[in-house]
């Protein structure tokens, strides 16, 4: 592991390689060297073969310079990433709930609160607040991120929970801004038991809230998972079939009304 004192040069190094096509979108490849710069614990990158970070963070098309939210963050792991890809000109805000702080006798603001320790993630700002009540600004982020949360909003809250959440993100991105979400492909049991939900859920809330469905990645696609078993089985968990949907807030738009 590196010191911090490295981690900014060696990143900067990076992102002048990665840039040097003259602006294009990032690549896979881009945006593992900008991961490859930074400190990440070898807990971390031992999960990269099963999400493929690299390859998630260039199809949603997140950047240097860009400002992006984690939603529902947890420990921090698509936090960290996401300020790596971003680098030291972009800030990424990790976002948590009570709730989920609190969750597994608060694990998870312990490795939160750990990886962000002694500024190691500068460009990080924490917010522990809910979503409804987040302080930012309407319009400025350019991209958000939620990793395997949209299913318990759903399954636990029902529909309408699920089109504030969407509702309330749409009004967050600027237009033209990306929210990419990423969950346990269901539609075959009981979704709520499972911790899965059918993509086409997500699909046609995401529609309602405003958003275009833009593309659909099959980077964490594993057809032998036959999406009838608990995603925490043993042997599954990390091998689940996963969809990755790229939805964007149209450029000149603005939130809508709620029917």
């Amino acid at each position: 592991m590196s010191t911090r004192s490295g981690w900014i040069p060696a990143l900067a190094s990076a992102l002048l390689l990665a840039s040097a096509s003259g602006g294009a979108s990032p690549t896979a490849a881009d945006v593992s060297a900008r991961l490859e710069a930074g400190d990440r614990s070898a807990a971390d990158v031992a999960r990269d073969p099963d999400r493929r970070p690299a390859e998630v963070v260039a199809f949603l098309g997140i950047e240097p310079g860009m400002t992006v939210i984690d939603l529902i963050a947890a420990g921090g792991w698509y936090t960290e990433v996401l300020a790596l890809a971003v680098g030291s000109d972009g800030r990424v805000y990790a976002q948590n709930t009570r709730y989920v702080l609190e969750m597994r006798d608060g694990a998870n603001d312990r490795a939160m609160t750990a990886r962000l320790a002694d500024g190691r993630l500068p460009n990080v700002t924490r917010l522990d607040r809910e979503i409804d009540d987040l302080g930012l600004e309407p319009g400025s982020l350019d991209a958000a991120v939620t990793a395997l949360n949209f299913h318990d909003i759903y399954n636990a809250r029902g529909p309408e929970a699920a089109a504030a959440f969407l509702e309330t993100v749409f009004a967050l991105l600027a237009p033209g801004g990306v929210l990419g979400i990423v969950d346990h492909a269901g539609g075959v049991g009981d979704d709520a038991e499972l911790h899965r939900i059918d993509e086409s859920r997500v699909v046609e809330a995401a529609k309602r809230a405003g958003f275009e469905v833009e593309a659909t990645s099959p980077a964490l696609r594993h057809p032998e998972d036959d999406r009838s078993r608990n995603v925490f089985e043993p042997g599954l968990r990390g091998k689940t079939d996963r969809f990755v949907l790229k939805l964007r807030k149209p450029a000149g738009s603005a939130r809508l009304p709620r029917p």
